[in-house]
């Protein structure tokens, strides 16, 4: 059904497709025509961070930025959404267009820049929502205006109000649209940072009577060096997770395209070597007790299947839904469950 969706998307600008697409979704979830839509995969029950996952393919944030479609995204067959990025207050994000397509290398630029209602509005719209047959994440970061020596006050306010409501909460320090956020990735400052989020986490887990795990998301473009000091402080703190990664500020792969002078984070098909590349550093670094979540470049189960072989215990989908729709979900599913079932001594399994 999305082939026949798909042209008509890209006659429109890329954001506006995307508003397009999300309420075609939602027009399908609340008719009942989801069969329609996406195949529902059979379950793969996954564990990681404490929690049980229905599946371990996910949509990454990004995409409902709100949390106003939840119950629509995870009738597509992801064992999980994760919704956001969110800030404190209410922000219009970057001046438009800030959203490209380019399909001869299947990949998008976006530089929308934590465009988004506010912490309070998400909370109302993930309170209304039935959040069936998956998990939820909510990924946080901080308003653009806010310094980030005032960066962590932020974060906390974000933790604290979407702790109840959250399965796992993702701390974003690693857009490259918000300027001067991606600084909170090197040491000290990631330590500052994600010391006092470890304190607001157990503290929140004592008022609430349950454990919420905090994921950190990063970025693509850290140096070998720059991997080892994350990965240190990261298991120094005892974090619950690490996604890798957020877009990249590289232009490899695109060079051709006109597009290519666009600032913003590039996404899709030219991600998938670096950002599998990242994860799989930060796997041989970081001990076994800190889950990955592989995200950056996959359009086909056997990416899917490429990033589990890295390391990842769950991966994440966005881009590749823009060039191959909701099928794609059931597909990765599909390869990774071949992967698990394949005899371990045996040739790896052909992926879709």
């Amino acid at each position: 059904m999305y082939g026949l969706a798909r042209p008509f998307l890209f006659r429109h600008d890329a954001e506006t497709a995307h508003g397009l697409g999300l309420k075609a979704l939602d027009l399908a979830y609340r008719t009942g025509l989801n069969p329609l839509v996406a195949r529902r995969p059979d379950p793969l029950p996954t564990k990681a961070f404490g929690l049980t996952f229905p599946n371990p393919v996910g949509l990454a944030a990004g995409l409902d930025k709100n949390g106003e479609h939840i119950d629509a995204l995870l009738a597509l067959g992801f064992g999980f959404v994760e919704i956001g990025t969110v800030t404190p207050r209410a922000q219009p994000g970057n001046p438009k267009p800030r959203m490209f397509r380019i399909p001869e290398h299947r990949a998008v630029i976006n530089r929308l820049g934590f465009n988004n209602g506010g912490v309070d509005a998400l909370v109302r719209n993930v309170e209304k929502a039935q959040r069936r047959n998956g998990l939820l994440g909510i990924n946080i970061g901080k308003n653009k205006d806010t310094p980030n020596e005032a960066a962590a006050g932020d974060y906390m306010y974000c933790l604290s109000r979407v702790y109840p409501l959250a399965d796992y909460v993702t701390v974003n320090i690693s857009s490259p649209n918000t300027a001067g956020l991606r600084e909170l990735q090197e040491e000290q400052a990631l330590r500052e940072l994600v010391s006092i989020l470890r304190e607001e986490q157990e503290r929140l887990a004592a008022k609430h009577a349950k454990r919420v795990p905090m994921l950190v998301k990063v970025a693509p473009d850290l140096s070998d060096s720059d991997i080892d000091a994350v990965a240190r402080v990261l298991a120094d703190l005892e974090v619950d997770g690490v996604i890798a990664t957020n877009t990249t500020i590289s232009r490899v792969g695109v060079e051709d395209s006109p597009l290519a002078a666009e600032q913003g984070g590039l996404s899709g098909e030219p991600l998938l070597g670096p950002s599998t590349m990242v994860l799989r550093k930060l796997r041989t670094r970081l001990p076994e007790s800190i889950p990955l979540v592989g995200v950056g470049g996959i359009l086909s189960g056997a990416d899917a299947v490429t990033k589990m072989a890295a390391g990842a215990t769950l991966v994440q989908c966005y881009s590749g839904l823009v060039y191959r729709g909701p099928a794609l979900v059931a597909e990765c599913v599909d390869a990774i469950r071949r992967r698990k079932e394949a005899p371990a001594s045996g040739a790896p399994p052909k992926a879709a």
